[in-house]
């Protein structure tokens, strides 16, 4: 009898022909046309300051360019997956030219991501930024017709930008039963007729770009599920519609000295926001529920972003190596500088497969029973990519921690990554709980089966007697 071989798994990083094809496109469009309009950014933003720093005369004309010709070349809203497309309701009039020709499974689209994350502007002008597609996440799972009308669409065709309002300012608010911004209900004659808004959010990206007009906002109120053992049920997801008298922008926030101008970080103040039923989202209560969703797929997108900008940094090291001598010698001969490489070749890889595991498991079982690969990438990645940018800034030298390479930016950038969404003591927190109670699962489990034995065995011993 002929032997045959079982058919061979596709690996993490395979594609199919059709999304590879899409990969080449993009990977050319990234080289050749987004990376060389990062010194047009630059210079655009260089002579502006202070308040002219968050105009819409400081949005970069190189940006508008280049998104219009994502759209030409058909990456535009890549990030949507397949299970969210689902949602889109025939009432809410989103035009198919909009969404993605190939939906891409949480892994494709990862590899996709890397390609994006080699450049600042890469993301943004394939519309796949955060924290609008965490955004247009939620508007897509939770939103109503008239919400995904009003706030989805313009979204999806990148006329407006949004913001995401949870952290806040005088709190510990990784632990997200911390958060004092309040959400009050107005009743009248028994029956709701208004809500109001007020509280403090800080390090909300997207709110000082001139474009944004909605904030999703988590806010704490009483509800008859909000009782002192269900802390999570307190907890509600509004739309803010922006700007708005009530809302005030205290002052752009800056990572490391940069203000990422004219997109940027605001600190925030709701003072009293008047918002009505059609402004919540996924009713009282619902909030924790609907923050997890955004954030899992978010996280890979961070990581997998975080791999191309590492992949990026990692090659400017291997051409400084080859570009400059020391005593005698060019760097790439040196054992220090091999080593470096070797294990930042190594790390790269560690980072790539280990987010591209976690986008298998999500695109196999969901975000929600995917939650310790997530927690586990949050806290890796960001360790692995610090690690081979921090080899790469040393390389250069002086060079290195000025503006003339992207390295610099990049480390702060990546920096904060270890605390954006979730700090890495709250992820491995995660991690380890989940673990544990899993084995604890499986230990319970053994023990009923060998108490499950013991009492056969008695069973039978006595119905032998």
């Amino acid at each position: 009898m002929q032997h045959t071989e079982p058919p061979l798994q596709p690996s993490l990083t395979y594609l199919r022909p059709e999304v590879q094809a899409l990969k080449d496109r993009l990977d050319i469009f990234i080289e050749q046309e987004v990376i060389p309009c990062e010194r047009l950014y630059h210079e655009h933003m260089h002579s502006r300051h202070g308040k002219e720093r968050w105009t819409m005369d400081a949005l970069p004309p190189c940006l508008v360019t280049l998104q219009q010709r994502a759209q030409s070349l058909g990456l535009w809203n890549l990030f949507l997956p397949p299970r969210l497309l689902q949602h889109i309701s025939t009432s809410s009039n989103i035009p198919n030219q909009w969404l993605p020709k190939i939906p891409l499974s949480y892994r494709e689209y990862g590899i996709l991501a890397e390609s994006m994350g080699k450049s600042e502007l890469g993301a943004m002008a394939c519309n796949c930024s955060a924290p609008d597609t965490g955004n247009m996440e939620v508007l897509l799972e939770f939103g109503t017709p008239q919400q995904q009308q009003e706030y989805l669409l313009p979204l999806l065709q990148g006329k407006i930008r949004s913001t995401f309002l949870m952290t806040e300012p005088d709190v510990a608010s990784s632990d997200p039963t911390n958060l004092q911004t309040s959400l009050r209900k107005i009743e009248r004659d028994g029956q709701v007729v208004s809500y109001e808004l007020t509280g403090k959010k800080w390090w909300s990206t997207g709110a000082m770009d001139p474009r944004c007009r909605v904030g999703i906002c988590v806010a704490k109120m009483e509800t008859e599920t909000a009782t002192s053992s269900s802390l999570h049920g307190k907890h509600t997801i509004v739309l803010v519609p922006l700007p708005h008298p009530n809302v005030k922008l205290v002052r752009p926030l800056t990572v490391f000295g940069y203000d990422d101008a004219p997109f940027g970080h605001a600190q925030v103040e709701l003072c009293n926001v008047p918002l009505f039923s059609e402004h919540l989202i996924g009713g009282e209560g619902s909030g924790f529920q609907v923050s997890q969703a955004r954030l899992g797929p978010g996280r890979i997108h961070h990581c997998m972003r975080a791999v191309g900008m590492a992949q990026r940094c990692y090659d400017l090291m291997l051409e400084r190596s080859l570009s400059r001598k020391t005593f005698g010698k060019q760097l790439s001969e040196h054992g220090s500088l091999q080593r470096d490489i070797a294990d930042s070749f190594s790390d790269l890889q560690a980072a790539r497969l280990l987010t591209l595991h976690c986008a298998h498991q999500m695109d196999l079982y969901g975000p929600k029973q995917s939650r310790h690969y997530i927690s586990s990438i949050k806290v890796a990645v960001p360790h692995l990519v610090m690690q081979i940018l921090d080899r790469a800034l040393q390389s250069y030298g002086g060079a290195g921690v000025c503006q003339d390479t992207v390295i610099a930016s990049a480390w702060a950038n990546m920096r904060t990554l270890r605390i954006a969404d979730g700090p890495d003591e709250v992820h491995r927190r995660t991690v380890a709980r989940l673990e544990i109670n899993n084995t604890k699962n499986k230990m319970t489990a053994r023990n009923g089966d060998q108490q499950g034995k013991q009492q056969q065995h008695k069973f039978d011993f006595t119905s032998r007697l």
